[in-house]
């Protein structure tokens, strides 16, 4: 059976994006080479209400690809996937091709 998390309040489910170790050719490499640690937005909480009761939107949408912290982030296990938990002022930025 497959889950689906919904993200309360403000808080984002990334799926972190992993950065091929070769090249087409067959060219290894190093770890250093790929230091951009950004990932896909899954799925967004409604957002936080602020004093007077008005909804406060998120800054990113399902399917946006966005730049993370080094650091932080909770991580959660969904059928065999890892995903993490991060707060919308968290996330660092969007990455636009």
């Amino acid at each position: 059976m497959a889950k689906r998390l919904i993200p309360t309040l403000n808080r984002v489910l990334v799926e972190k994006i992993v950065p091929p170790s070769k090249t087409a050719a067959g060219i290894l490499l190093p770890e250093k080479s790929s230091q951009l640690n950004s990932g896909k937005v899954i799925a967004v909480g409604p957002g936080l209400r602020n004093r007077e009761g008005e909804m406060i939107p998120m800054s990113v949408k399902e399917g946006d690809t966005v730049l993370l912290p080094e650091y932080g982030g909770s991580q959660v296990n969904l059928d065999d996937k890892e995903y993490h938990l991060y707060r919308d002022e968290d996330i660092l930025g969007t990455l636009h091709d």
